[in-house]
C-alpha cells in the first residue's frame, strides 16, 4: 500500500471516481448532489470539532478522514458537471495562503503552484464501527453481537441542537423507539404546544419561566421529529425560512424607503402590505 501522503489522496480520488461511475458504481453515491451532501459536510467538521474537544487523536484522524472524504466527494461533482477538480480546490488555498502570508514566502514571487497530486448495509457498518470505537474509548463492555451500553454513542454533543436532536430520534428509531405513523407525531405536537400556552398563560415567575424554557424545547423536539417523518432536514429547512424572512423583509424596507419613511415611523399592518407584495412576487416567480 503507498505511504506518501500524495499517493494516498490519488487514491482515495480515484475511490471516490469509481464510486460515483454511473455503470460500476455505488447506487447511493451516484444519486448523491451538491444539496444532498452540504449536511454530511456540515455533521463531519462539528464530529471533528468534537474529537478534538475530548482530546482523542484516534477520533480525530478517523473524522478528519470523513471530513476530507467531504471534500474529495465535492471536488468529484464538480469535476463531473464541468466546473472545477479536486486540484483547483487545493491550487486555489495553497494560492491564498502565499498571497496572505508575503513574510513566510518573499522570495516565491507569489506564483508558486500546489500540486497533490444498499441502506441495511450501510447501517450496519456504521453500527459495528460504533461499537468498535466505544470499545477502543472503553466506554463500554460490549459482549459479543450486543448493542453498545450508550445507545446514542458517537453522536457528539457538539453537534448542532437541530442536527443532534435528529440524530439522537433516528438511532432511538432503529430500535424501535418510534411512533408507528405520523399521525400520533402531529397529535403530540398540538399536545406540546397547548403546554406551552398553559405557561403561557400562567402567572409570571422563575418557575413559569422555567416551564416555559422547557416547554419550549420540549416542542422544538417534537417538530424535528416531524420532519423526521417527512424527511425534511430541519436544519435546512429552517435556513431556508431564514433566507426567506431576510428576503420579504428586503422587500418591506425598500418599501418604507419609497414612501420616505423608517420602519420604526410605520404600524405593522403598513408594513405587512410590502411583506405580502414580497409574498405575491415569490409565488409568481415559481413560489420559492
Amino acid at each position: 500500500m503507498p505511504s506518501s501522503a500524495e499517493a494516498q489522496l490519488l487514491r482515495l480520488i480515484a475511490i471516490m471516481a469509481r464510486l460515483r461511475d454511473p455503470e460500476r458504481g455505488c447506487p447511493w453515491d451516484v444519486k448523491q448532489s451538491f444539496a444532498t451532501i452540504a449536511p454530511y459536510t456540515i455533521e463531519e467538521a462539528y464530529e471533528v470539532a468534537d474529537a478534538i474537544e475530548r482530546g482523542d487523536m484516534d477520533d480525530l484522524k478517523d473524522e478528519l478522514g470523513d471530513l476530507l472524504l467531504q471534500v474529495v466527494f465535492h471536488a468529484r461533482m464538480a469535476k463531473e458537471a464541468g466546473h472545477f477538480a479536486f486540484a483547483d480546490v487545493a491550487n486555489a488555498i495553497s494560492e491564498k495562503l502565499i498571497r496572505r502570508h508575503p513574510h513566510v514566502f518573499e522570495g516565491t514571487g507569489g506564483d508558486a503552484k500546489a500540486t497533490s497530486g444498499a441502506k441495511a448495509t450501510w447501517e450496519a457498518i456504521k453500527a459495528e464501527e460504533r461499537k468498535a470505537k466505544a470499545e477502543r474509548r472503553g466506554a463500554t463492555d460490549l459482549a459479543a453481537g450486543s448493542a453498545p451500553r450508550d445507545l446514542f454513542d458517537g453522536i457528539g454533543a457538539g453537534l448542532p441542537a437541530l442536527l443532534r436532536s435528529t440524530k439522537l430520534q433516528e438511532r432511538a428509531a432503529r430500535v424501535g423507539f418510534d411512533w408507528p405513523t405520523i399521525d400520533p407525531v402531529l397529535e403530540k405536537v398540538d399536545e406540546e404546544l397547548a403546554e406551552l400556552r398553559a405557561e403561557i398563560a400562567a402567572p409570571p415567575g422563575p418557575e413559569t419561566d422555567k416551564r416555559r424554557f422547557e416547554e419550549f424545547g420540549d416542542l422544538m423536539f417534537v417538530v424535528v421529529n416531524l420532519g423526521r417523518w417527512l424527511d425534511i432536514d430541519p436544519e435546512a429547512a429552517l435556513r431556508s425560512a431564514n433566507t426567506k424572512f431576510v428576503r420579504r423583509m428586503g422587500e418591506v424596507v425598500k418599501g418604507a424607503a419609497e414612501e420616505g419613511r423608517k420602519l420604526e415611523e410605520m404600524r405593522l399592518d403598513e408594513m405587512g402590505v410590502y411583506w405580502d407584495r414580497a409574498k405575491a412576487k415569490e409565488r409568481e416567480q415559481g413560489g420559492k
